[in-house]
């Protein structure tokens, strides 16, 4: 007998977000809970936390944060103009009230390093996501951004959007990572010719790119170790 899905009027108070934020505080709550408060109703088809939940797996937590373009987050997750405004709002006044502490964010040395600190999101995702790690000159990441959403292609990662970062974050290195839904993360011919074209780019602007790591479900493929770099 599949699952009666429920319209959250008709969910009992102690599930509902908001009754659950008042009488428990927001640490009882998931993300996908605070997030259906901010959205507050649900739309074609799904309840407000249906959307909330897929919003959030689908686009992934870090890429959220920093969307900042409304037409592509109405594009990528078939949501209206309004909610797609309420979504790019809410993250960036709370970017605004709370600066990333940087004396928190790791040091990376390695492509290991890399995994790690992605994986725990990147491995969770259902579409390619092209991230761009960006480090100062002792290994220290100063700034973490989502460059793309989509399959990799010569048309979808231009070398402004990776390199537009570095210069205003006067980063020293940069690593590229990007992962693979199907979970294999061996290199496609895209990928090759990509982080070709990144590093060449790279040797002209004089901001050295160390790696490109490609994350999979339960393991990795570092660029650099394959010699593509």
């Amino acid at each position: 007998m599949p699952l009666q899905k429920y319209k959250l009027p008709q969910l009992s108070s102690d599930k509902r977000p908001r009754e659950r934020l008042i009488a428990c505080g927001p640490d009882a709550l998931l993300n996908a809970d605070l997030l259906a408060i901010i959205l507050n109703t649900g739309y074609g088809g799904e309840t407000v936390l249906e959307l909330s939940s897929r919003i959030l797996q689908e686009y992934g937590s870090k890429a959220i944060i920093k969307e900042k373009s409304v037409e592509r987050l109405m594009a990528e997750l078939k949501i209206p103009q309004v909610k797609a405004c309420q979504i790019i709002a809410c993250f960036e006044l709370g970017r605004r009230f709370f600066m990333e502490d940087t004396g928190r964010l790791p040091t990376i040395r390695a492509a290991e390093d890399v995994y790690k600190y992605l994986s725990p999101e990147m491995v969770k995702l259902k579409k390619e996501q092209f991230r761009g790690l960006y480090l100062n000159s002792r290994n220290k990441l100063i700034y973490d951004e989502v460059i793309s959403i989509g399959t990799l292609t010569a048309n979808l990662v231009h070398p402004r959007e990776v390199f537009q970062p570095a210069i205003e974050f006067s980063s020293a290195a940069i690593i590229l990572a990007h992962n693979h839904p199907s979970g294999e993360p061996e290199p496609s011919e895209d990928d090759l010719a990509i982080t070709k074209q990144l590093v060449s780019a790279s040797q002209i602007l004089n901001i050295a790119i160390l790696d490109h790591i490609i994350i999979g479900k339960e393991k990795f493929v570092s660029l650099k170790e394959k010699g593509v770099l």
